[in-house]
């Protein structure tokens, strides 16, 4: 019997993921958790194993197309069947009807990776695991039987899972997402009703929320509606897809719903320089940089001013504090522009955050960062004057409440005790949530910055 592997929940509230690179074609022979694929999300590259051995016999997607969680990845048969056919073109028209549904059902329904047992794949995925014996072996024929149509016994649907299809329309609604559902339901929106722009009709949040705005505002609705853009002789269109377009909806997002502002100071950063140069000379193995001393200058600050390590949760009118400093940084990587996180940066020594960030860059430089490696930050510092610039109006990482900006360090003249001297000057910028805080706050937190990174002695007293 051959055996589907759908594409799995990837976990972090993915739905989606686009195939990089196919480790095996039709005709190998996999075992238990090889890795057969390598598919990008919006939040990073992964390697996906197979939780069945036997012989490829299709590859349902090419290098390049997008999958929702749930449709069929590949197809493998027991070693021994029968030979497998000629290579056939990928399987680009599974739906995420009533297969991927079903998987999304059981799931909702109570699947727990975490009470696997040790028998099976030892490869853990959301919704795969470590064997699940006969509840699991059910379960895919459960799945199996609904891709082939056959009926399937029925369920109760909860409120936010039920919608009726309009008139006309023939198939059941594709919704991955228990947050889009939940979203809907609030609003009283008919899922039915919503027109998805997914891939394989799939419906995003955006689409709910564009049809909440538009039953809500009309008007405003029509007036940001995507314009199609006219492509003539000699352009090119480059998707967005990736970590481009996370970003893409990251920084939209912010803008439309964050009231920012910004504000700047100048700071004499030859004491900074002086503080680093000390510290290699002391501690030449621990590898402590410019960025290290100011993501501790940056947790300090935060520690003295927490409402701004803060989201605001607009549905429940609250800002949310957070516990622990989460602290995020702008990185290179080849898939553009990432944020790496480092967690509970509130309790590591600087040598630690050395290292911590040391890791972290290398890996997004070699495009190996894990998904819960670019979430869950409360806070992000901006380093843009590795780029040779000297200052910027950062906008915020939505949720957040807040992003420190610096400029390149370089010489300028400057009055240092009563005298005009050549000086390491550098410029930081503050950008923050205004509704989280108001300017007196705002402006204490930048100026205490700004007097650590001119006395960085000054740090002592806090520690």
């Amino acid at each position: 019997m051959t055996q589907v592997f759908t594409l799995p929940d990837l976990g972090e509230g993915l739905t989606e993921a686009e195939i990089v690179e196919w480790h095996v074609a039709v005709g190998d022979e996999v075992t238990v958790d090889q890795e057969v694929v390598t598919v990008e999300t919006a939040k990073a590259a992964v390697d996906v194993p197979c939780p069945y051995a036997g012989r490829v016999v299709t590859l349902h997607a090419q290098p390049g197309e997008v999958l929702a969680v749930g449709q069929p990845l590949i197809t493998v048969e027991p070693v021994g069947s029968a030979a497998p056919p000629a290579p056939q073109a990928p399987d680009t028209t599974a739906s995420n009807g009533a297969g991927g549904e079903q998987y999304r059902s059981e799931e909702l329904a109570g699947s727990d990776p975490a009470k696997a047992d040790s028998e099976g794949s030892g490869a853990v995925l959301v919704g795969y695991g470590t064997g699940r014996g006969d509840q699991r072996r059910g379960r895919r024929r459960l799945r199996g039987a609904a891709r082939a149509g056959a009926p399937t016994p029925a369920a109760s649907p909860s409120p936010a899972a039920a919608s009726t299809p309009a008139p006309g329309r023939k198939e059941a609604v594709k919704v991955i997402s228990p947050l889009v559902r939940r979203l809907a339901a609030e609003a009283g929106i008919d899922l039915a009703t919503v027109t998805p722009t997914g891939p394989a009709g799939v419906i995003r949040r955006a689409d709910v929320e564009a049809a909440i705005a538009a039953r809500t505002a009309p008007q405003a609705a029509a007036a940001a509606a995507p314009v199609a853009v006219p492509t003539t002789a000699g352009d090119r269109r480059i998707p967005l897809t990736g970590v481009m377009r996370v970003m893409a909806d990251r920084l939209a997002t912010s803008r439309r719903e964050i009231p920012d502002a910004t504000t700047w100071v100048d700071v004499d950063a030859t004491g900074l320089l002086e503080a680093r140069d000390a510290l290699r000379r002391a501690r030449p193995d621990d590898g402590i940089g410019i960025l290290a001393l100011l993501a501790r200058i940056t947790v300090a600050g935060l520690q003295r001013y927490p409402v701004l390590n803060s989201s605001v949760d607009t549905r429940a009118g609250e800002i949310v504090q957070h516990g622990e400093i989460n602290l995020g940084f702008a990185a290179q990587s080849p898939r553009g522009l990432v944020v790496p996180v480092v967690h509970g940066a509130q309790a590591m020594t600087t040598v630690q955050l050395a290292r911590a960030l040391r890791e972290l860059t290398d890996l997004a430089r070699e495009g190996r960062l894990a998904p819960a490696q670019l979430t869950g930050g409360t806070f992000t510092l901006n380093n843009y004057g590795v780029f040779g610039v000297d200052g910027s109006t950062p906008i915020i990482n939505h949720p957040e409440a807040a992003m420190l900006g610096v400029g390149r360090i370089i010489d300028r003249p400057w009055a240092h005790e009563g005298q005009l001297a050549l000086r390491k000057v550098t410029q930081l910028s503050f950008t923050f949530d205004h509704r989280v805080c108001d300017g007196g706050t705002a402006g204490g937190f930048l100026r205490y910055v700004a007097d650590c990174v001119e006395h960085p002695a000054a740090l002592i007293a806090d520690l």
